[in-house]
């Protein structure tokens, strides 16, 4: 556990200091999980976005992206359910006067077990070596079958008491397991409460006369109000999808984990609307889909797994979460929902609009069943950056802080460092990055000794440094150093935007995935 919070404390500060996350507001004492993006914090947002995007959008001859306003009618958060069920279970401690949510205790107590899960595996790797068969371990050792079966009858019962909204149990189910608070380790807890997580607003020059609205607390609904113009205007054929990506406003009480639970954050969604009945089958490929974009990043199939819901949300028959092993644990990173045909049918219940297809190929009319895939951005973005952030100790015995990004989403894709900032080495320095920059992000970076300019560059993840020196001016080459390798290599000048391409270049990773 140390390890981890050692780990996450890192991610915080090297966020700063280089130029990736900021506190909003910071001169004036910040606002509480509200964060901005840094220079090259917005350039690794948008490189993810962009690969979310194509992946989706441009890679799939049957999805189409838009882009919803964040304000939308009264009426459609009520007929979503979210004014009368988007709410999270809160609970006090008394004595430290701090605010949880109940799930979350909960989940987190669960969290502990399963560390002892890993104490025991990386035991018994260590007891047996080579021989070792971690997935056999797993089936097989009674201990920690008993873990896991402590862990799966508590989420099962914390899962049924929140689907029958009894909140007396889900406190008796605290005070069994004898949690404390984090913070005080008291045990003082009052009663469960449900708190609604949207922010309101008004729309109106004038108080009297505003309408009362609010800020989108997810973007679906966004797609599902478009539903019937994309169709028509698209000609779209089921089974078909609508994406976006945008920002979304929870007012979490409680929230934490840097840029992991915000009150304003981005997502990336896409609607997939099928025939119904056959909604099990495309939950199981978009399921697949979905993992097989996240392990084209190369950040570790160890890090990822499935977890089914034990409590489905109210337009669901089937959820389950993509967890990532973040410096905290295992956590959602991404959602896989079949929503039944609840929203389309909510939204012609409110709206009085028909919002039903006609399936040519079999003569009928009828409102289709739909298959949502949900990645928060912010979240993908903590994974992408707490898994490359890493501590390097050299054959020297030195230590070098370098971020492995993929580096297709590398804020920069090379690096031009002239040797010195005399002898016209400077003005070739700024004549290749002008014929690069058409083609990728580049950088300059003349100050201090080459060496430290590596290491400034390794720590933003930089994948290539290209060095110009004294030798440039003779055969028209130059060094070129890999960031994870840190090997160097002579090449000419006209071989650079070839060689930067084959690694880094979008159309390179997404073959990866068509």
């Amino acid at each position: 556990m140390a390890k981890q919070e050692d780990k996450f404390k890192k991610v915080l500060s090297h966020a700063k200091e280089y130029g990736f996350v900021f506190q909003s507001s910071e001169i004036y004492d910040g606002l509480s999980a509200v964060y901005d993006y840094a220079q090259n914090g917005a350039a690794l947002k948008n490189n993810i976005r962009t690969y979310w995007w194509q992946a989706m959008v441009q890679l799939n001859d049957n999805i189409v992206g838009i882009d919803s306003a964040i304000f939308m009618h009264p009426t459609t958060w009520k007929a979503s359910g979210h004014i009368d069920a988007f709410n999270d279970p809160l609970i006090d401690n008394k004595d430290s006067k701090k605010r949880y949510r109940a799930d979350v205790l909960i989940e987190d107590y669960c969290a502990k077990i399963e560390g002892k899960i890993e104490k025991e595996v990386k035991k018994a790797a260590k007891r047996f070596g080579d021989a070792f068969n971690k997935d056999e371990f797993l089936s097989t050792n009674n201990r920690v079958l008993g873990y896991q079966e402590k862990i799966d009858t508590i989420l099962s019962r914390m899962g049924k008491y929140l689907e029958n909204e009894d909140l007396v149990a889900v406190k008796a189910l605290i005070e069994e397991l004898e949690i404390a608070c984090p913070v005080s380790g008291s045990r003082n807890w009052t009663d469960v409460k449900q708190f609604n997580l949207m922010f309101g607003t008004k729309l109106g020059a004038d108080a009297s006369s505003a309408m009362d609205l609010y800020l989108r607390p997810e973007t679906a609904q966004g797609i599902f109000v478009n539903f019937a113009n994309v169709q028509k205007t698209g000609r779209m054929k089921i089974p078909f999808g609508i994406a976006q990506t945008g920002k979304a406003f929870r007012n979490e009480i409680v929230a934490r984990q840097f840029i992991f639970r915000m009150r304003e954050f981005e997502q990336m969604e896409m609607q997939f609307f099928v025939r119904p009945n056959t909604q099990s089958e495309w939950y199981e490929k978009w399921k697949e889909n979905r993992l097989k974009w996240h392990l084209s990043l190369g950040l570790g199939e160890e890090n990822y797994r499935f977890h089914d819901h034990d409590k489905l949300a109210h337009y669901a028959d089937a959820a389950a979460d993509i967890e990532f092993k973040f410096p905290f644990g295992f956590k959602e990173l991404e959602g896989i929902h079949s929503r039944t045909d609840f929203d389309l049918k909510a939204h012609e219940k409110h709206s009085g609009k028909k919002l039903q297809y006609f399936d040519h190929e079999i003569n009928v009319s009828y409102v289709p069943y739909v298959v949502e895939t949900s990645v928060g951005l912010d979240r993908m973005f903590l994974a992408v950056f707490s898994t490359a952030l890493q501590d390097e100790t050299l054959a020297d015995g030195s230590v070098r802080t370098v971020m492995k990004l993929p580096s297709v989403l590398a804020p920069y894709k090379a690096a031009i460092l002239p040797l010195v900032k005399k002898d016209g080495l400077p003005e070739i320095a700024k004549t290749i990055i002008n014929d690069l920059k058409f083609d990728f992000q580049m950088t300059y970076d003349e100050k201090d000794a080459v060496g430290r300019r590596y290491r400034r560059q390794d720590a933003i993840g930089t994948p290539f440094c290209i060095t110009v020196d004294h030798q440039t001016k003779e055969d028209n080459t130059v060094t070129i150093r890999h960031r994870d390798t840190m090997q160097q290599e002579r090449v000419a000048i006209s071989t650079l935007k070839n060689m930067i391409a084959d690694e880094v270049s979008m159309s390179t990773w997404l073959k990866k995935l068509d």
